[in-house]
């Protein structure tokens, strides 16, 4: 959750949620590590205003029903694998099974919390419902209309980055039952035309989703910051910021955008997150600064 004008510092483990922080800034003299950063300007918009909700847990993540578990049912990561690919053997029978097991304990819309099962949920609907898997929904519904070449839910795709967690190479994570929850990869490039979209949505059905997606549908507690659709949404010196952050063992991105000023960030470190969050920060400031002018 953010305090004032910075961005979580907690890190829930795997068993719970990808942390939704940052490891210290990777060290230049570590070939191993590597990090980009992006930033573009396109066009302009703006979200509308939304209705008060209670919260709980990590509020910098997307809204999902409290009923939702934080992760899934009857899947704790073995021990070897808590650090390395600890979704990995998840899958349809897995789902299936936790299934049978979730129960929601509030009014939907009333209670919310963040949930990687809940996510990875809705994108098993959403690919069930196109008739496919969530590999070809995504592609033929998004990345194939926007130009992204890059993007993937593939394990080992060419040229991919190899994460690391304090210095040793990570396997890219597999989560095989619920890839809406985190099996999604793609370049900085691919990022920046995927926030020129949400910038300059045009028409059609994807354009109207990517305005939806902007819309504020949750405002927190003791906050002037709201929720939307993955989105979190700022309101700060009159200016409209929408942004998100994740990561998994090895890896860590932050990315956003400011409507008004037409900026885009994306930040991504081949290094799993810290409590400290420097580097989620580090790309937050970025977008404030460019979303007001400043380089």
């Amino acid at each position: 959750m953010h305090s004032g004008d910075r961005l979580s510092n907690s890190a829930p483990s795997p068993r719970r949620s990808p942390p939704c922080c940052s490891r210290p800034w990777p060290r230049a003299a570590n070939s191993r590590w590597t990090t980009r950063w992006s930033a573009t300007s396109p066009a302009t918009g703006g979200p509308p205003p939304s209705a008060p909700a209670r919260r709980s847990g990590c509020c910098t993540w997307p809204p999902t029903p409290r009923g939702s578990p934080d992760c899934r049912p009857g899947c704790g990561p073995a021990p070897p694998a808590f650090f390395s690919n600890p979704y990995a053997a998840f899958g349809d029978e897995q789902l299936r099974s936790g299934l049978t097991r979730t129960t929601v304990h509030h009014r939907p819309g009333s209670y919310f919390a963040y949930s990687n099962y809940g996510v990875g949920l809705l994108g098993r609907l959403l690919a069930e419902t196109g008739n496919g898997t969530y590999a070809e929904l995504l592609a033929d519904r998004v990345c194939r209309p926007l130009g992204l070449r890059s993007a993937t839910t593939g394990r080992d795709t060419p040229g991919r980055a190899t994460g690391h967690r304090r210095g040793r190479p990570l396997p890219p994570w597999h989560i095989p039952g619920l890839p809406g929850a985190g099996a999604v990869r793609a370049g900085g490039a691919d990022l920046l035309h995927y926030l020129r979209a949400h910038l300059s949505p045009g028409g059609g059905e994807l354009g109207a989703a990517l305005r939806d997606v902007q819309r504020p549908r949750l405002r927190l507690l003791r906050s002037a910051d709201q929720l939307a659709l993955v989105w979190n949404h700022r309101r700060l010196d009159g200016r409209d910021l929408l942004f998100h952050s994740g990561a998994t063992r090895g890896f860590t991105a932050f990315v956003g955008f400011c409507p008004q000023s037409a900026t885009a960030v994306a930040a991504l470190a081949n290094c799993g997150p810290a409590l400290d969050g420097r580097f989620v920060q580090g790309g937050y400031e970025v977008l404030k600064r460019l979303s007001h002018g400043r380089g």
